[in-house]
């Protein structure tokens, strides 16, 4: 979208309603590349976010919006998944409470499931308590449930911005009622494998796994990461080894890192 021509000052999810035809080009791009499951570009589109950018728009106008372009988009050869990522706001702190983000994540996700959405994943996700309450918002619809936290503190980067393990974190998401479990943004594809590895071992929900492009370098302005396709989708074996059933791309992977992905698993 940046290439698009997004401003580093806009709410992409905005774009759902005063860009659309653009918005779906890039969703198209991933059908075309071999996806076989499009999000939606309503990462931020909860209210709580929204408010907080000053933006002034229906959630419900913007999410329903967001599902209905990438509908157009998979054009029946891709699922979609509607995306709901988290407020921005700390609950330990005090800066949002558990009803307001309860309210706002319901909202969020009714909207995407009346839109026509075929599941929700919450995504990027790095305090287990505000994920629980979006697994509890987004359950409440009736629609399968993939529950993702970012795993990429600690000495090894391997647990969540609050400390918590993968096995705690998928067991915690199970019982609050997840479909699929998994992991997102944060880190490359070599630095999930053990992350995977803990999903997995702790229970049998399957494991959703979309790393980054690797370590991102800032070069005269641009974010830029270093990882390339090849060596990308050269350790996605890896990565069904160790627990994965879905495998996709976060931060940095354009539709080129699809097409490798889909040579590989072609291969094999």
């Amino acid at each position: 979208m940046q290439a698009r021509g997004l401003r580093p000052e806009e709410l992409p999810d905005s774009w759902n309603l005063s860009h659309p035809e653009r918005v779906e080009q890039v969703a198209r791009a991933y059908v075309e590349a071999g996806s076989q499951v499009i999000l939606t570009n309503t990462f931020r589109a909860n209210r709580v976010t929204l408010e907080t950018h000053g933006e002034k728009v229906d959630v419900a106008a913007i999410n329903r919006a967001g599902v209905a372009i990438s509908r157009r988009a998979a054009g029946g050869k891709a699922r979609v998944f509607a995306s709901l990522g988290p407020s921005g706001r700390l609950l330990m702190t005090g800066e949002v409470d558990e009803g307001r983000l309860r309210d706002a994540f319901r909202e969020q996700a009714v909207a995407q499931s009346e839109a026509g959405a075929d599941a929700i994943v919450i995504e990027t996700m790095a305090d287990l308590a505000e994920a629980k309450l979006a697994v509890e918002a987004a359950k409440a619809t009736g629609l399968p449930v993939v529950a993702c936290m970012v795993f990429d503190s600690g000495k090894n980067r391997d647990r969540t911005m609050m400390g918590v393990r993968p096995e705690e974190a998928a067991e915690a998401l199970a019982a609050a009622g997840a479909d699929a479990v998994g992991a997102n943004c944060g880190n490359g594809i070599e630095a999930y494998l053990p992350v995977c590895r803990g999903l997995a071992a702790a229970g049998d929900l399957p494991v959703w796994v979309k790393p980054n492009a690797g370590q991102p370098d800032l070069r005269e302005g641009q974010v830029v990461y270093r990882t390339t396709p090849q060596e990308f989708s050269r350790r996605v074996p890896e990565l069904l080894d160790a627990g994965a059933r879905f495998v996709g791309g976060c931060c940095g992977t354009t539709p080129r890192f699809i097409e490798a992905v889909r040579q590989v698993l072609r291969r094999d």
